[in-house]
């Protein structure tokens, strides 16, 4: 049986540099928990192939970046292995726990060795909240860093060792929960395309199929340009006027959710227009957005689409989004996730290649499968059961972020104990 945990509120305070904290704990510097040891200077001459990966600062940020390697000796200060704790101290300013096997630490990141009173797990929530202090003083324009003589200035309250123990064992508990969510949301997430590219190509129950344009696909659909079942097609509005601010607001390119390809309503600023007049408010009607508009990035976030949900009174869109609005040959849902698989993406960025930007021209000449539209709707059901499997995943995600952050705050601070037996 796992051993229950214990909490209770702490009353018993003392005042120090850095607010009340409890009696028996201590403040002390950043700089005195542990020793910092900042990697080797690799130039690009000393990159390979193959050795021993160098831990570079884009592979504490992305664990898909590839690594380059070093295949010659170097100090045993700089070698690193799983779970060890890294510092990056410029470009992006971070803490992570090493989980990429044998690696060789590159400069502008510190192995952080933790001294002898100190946890090393605890040490890492530590200055995951401690860190907010050190990013409010980066230096440089471009560059962000920070000195190592300013950690000799950020203050952390100590709890003895056991109770720094039983503080990282919780927070490590519920990381590993955020960890097991983020696994099935990624195995989720490659199901739906592996569902989508099937149901996409294949359909619901064929036998015959047929070689078209776009691939093969089953032999009783259809495929259309998008200029002929598209009623409207055009750009958004383009604001110049800034003389009053209105009640209306900008969708935007940052107005796009990537990750679900749906909008943002936090994202979507008011704007600023003349609207007093009736003459203006009737040329700004073509811009509303209603529900069923499909809405294309043609910058920035270039070729995502995104299906509004919902009609909105007060919400416009900008000259940097395409807007159409199907006929009634096809489901808006259907072509929602046409245009997030490989038959869509494929045709407005040919070869892989990163595109810059997409035109109406593009987007007329758009080739969509085309299903019967009963077998549309049932194969935008399936992928919609897909899709709010995710949602509620995802929505779990930040429900333990918050959780998270409301148990470091309270048991770093000492405001909540953990009662050590």
């Amino acid at each position: 049986m796992a051993e229950e945990i214990e909490f209770y509120r702490e009353t018993e305070f003392k005042d120090t540099e850095i607010g009340r904290i409890p009696r028996e704990w201590e403040v002390m510097v950043a700089a005195d928990v542990a020793d910092y040891i900042n990697g080797y200077p690799f130039s690009p001459a000393d990159w390979k192939m193959h050795g021993v990966p160098i831990i570079r600062i884009q592979n504490l940020n992305d664990p898909n970046a590839e690594f380059n390697c070093f295949d010659g000796k170097v100090d045993d200060i700089y070698k690193i292995k799983n779970g060890d704790l890294l510092f990056s101290w410029s470009a992006s300013i971070g803490i992570h726990i090493w989980k990429g096997g044998d690696a060789v630490l590159n400069q502008h990141i510190f192995k952080v060795v933790p001294k002898a009173n100190i946890n090393k797990l605890f040490l890492y929530y530590g200055l995951l909240l401690a860190i907010e202090q050190l990013k409010s003083r980066v230096h440089g324009s471009t560059m962000k860093h920070f000195q190592k003589n300013e950690l000799k200035t950020i203050f952390m309250p100590i709890p003895p060792l056991p109770e720094q123990q039983k503080i990282a064992e919780i927070l490590s508990t519920i990381d590993e929960a955020i960890q097991k969510t983020d696994d099935i949301i990624a195995k989720t997430e490659r199901l739906k395309k592996g569902l989508m590219q099937e149901l996409l190509t294949k359909g619901i129950g064929h036998k015959e199929f047929k070689d078209t344009e776009i691939g093969r696909i089953p032999k009783n659909w259809e495929v259309k340009k998008l200029k002929e079942i598209a009623e409207q097609m055009y750009y958004g509005l383009s604001v110049s006027g800034v003389e009053a601010p209105t009640q209306y607001k900008l969708i935007t390119t940052t107005s796009i959710n990537k990750e679900t390809f749906k909008l943002d309503e936090g994202k979507v600023p008011f704007c600023n227009l003349i609207t007093n007049e009736d003459k203006q408010t009737k040329k700004l009607t073509k811009y509303f957005v209603k529900k069923e508009d499909i809405l294309v990035s043609r910058s920035g976030t270039t070729g995502v689409v995104i299906l509004v949900d919902k009609d909105y009174k007060n919400m416009l869109f900008g000259s940097y989004l395409i807007k159409i609005k199907l006929n009634s040959l096809i489901d808006p849902k259907f072509f929602w996730y046409f245009s997030q698989s490989l038959f869509y993406w494929q045709q407005v960025s040919p070869r892989g290649a990163t595109i810059k930007n997409i035109n109406l021209q593009i987007l007329k000449n758009l080739q969509v499968p085309l299903p019967s539209l009963e077998e549309q709707r049932k194969i935008s059901e399936i992928l919609l059961t897909a899709d709010e499997k995710l949602e509620n995943l995802r929505r779990e995600r930040i429900k333990l972020d918050r959780i998270k952050q409301w148990f470091m705050e309270e048991l770093l601070s000492g405001r909540i104990r953990v009662r050590v037996t």
